[in-house]
């Protein structure tokens, strides 16, 4: 944001969040700021051009507000830029990086409309996660810490520690791995409030309804 509104006139400030084939941290993150006006998730196709396309929502959002805040998950848009064969060296695949793809085309977007715009795009990587811990992280990893102690000293193996419904569980790792990777339900509250606070074009068409209605059939959505 602090990018965006420095950048005048048209500032637009683009930052790309980690998760994987996931786009939790970036909704959550997109709901707690308040201040984003396009959230891009693996989980929803990203969509670029007509009335449901990204810019044309940056072109009425830029005459509003003069400026525009953009969170691109990481894994994103693989339907427009396609999947890589590079594998990195943890033996993972590598990820398509919409953010500099984005940053280079709204660069021409706008050029072709005659708009003067500067764009920066920041990656953060994991440098999010050594932000420090407030007083209810540290409560929190003391209770895993100490139950994870407790089921080991019982004689418990094969679980992970976890908080459901204010209690402290123990939770068997085969049940917690059944269903990964798990992912946002496209069609679910979640993203509804993100679109609901962005404002953003919902590009999750019926076909993909329908398919994450199976997928969640047998979880809980959120």
């Amino acid at each position: 944001q602090v990018e965006a509104q420095c950048n005048p006139p048209n500032g637009i400030g683009i930052v790309k969040l980690m998760g994987r084939h996931s786009g939790f941290i970036a909704v959550h993150s997109t709901l707690c700021h308040g201040e984003v006006d396009l959230c891009l998730v693996p989980e929803v196709p990203v969509v670029t051009e007509g009335p449901k396309g990204c810019f044309t929502h940056l072109d009425n959002v830029l005459k509003k507000k003069g400026h525009a805040v953009i969170v691109v998950a990481e894994g994103a848009g693989e339907e427009i830029l396609g999947q890589s064969a590079t594998i990195d060296k943890g033996g993972n695949r590598k990820l398509p990086e919409l953010g500099v793809w984005l940053k280079d085309q709204l660069g021409k977007h706008f050029d072709k409309k005659g708009t003067t715009v500067t764009v920066k795009y920041i990656d953060p990587s994991y440098m999010i996660r050594s932000v420090k811990a407030n007083a209810g992280d540290a409560v929190y990893c003391l209770l895993l810490a100490q139950n994870a102690v407790h089921g080991a000293m019982a004689g418990y193996t094969s679980f992970s520690v976890g908080l459901c419904n204010n209690r402290v569980v123990f939770l068997p790792i085969s049940a917690l791995v059944e269903n990964s990777p798990r992912g946002m339900n496209p069609v679910g509250r979640t993203w509804e409030r993100v679109v609901s606070v962005t404002g953003q074009p919902n590009t999750a068409d019926k076909a993909l309804a329908e398919k994450a209605s199976k997928a969640f059939s047998s979880r809980t959505t959120l």
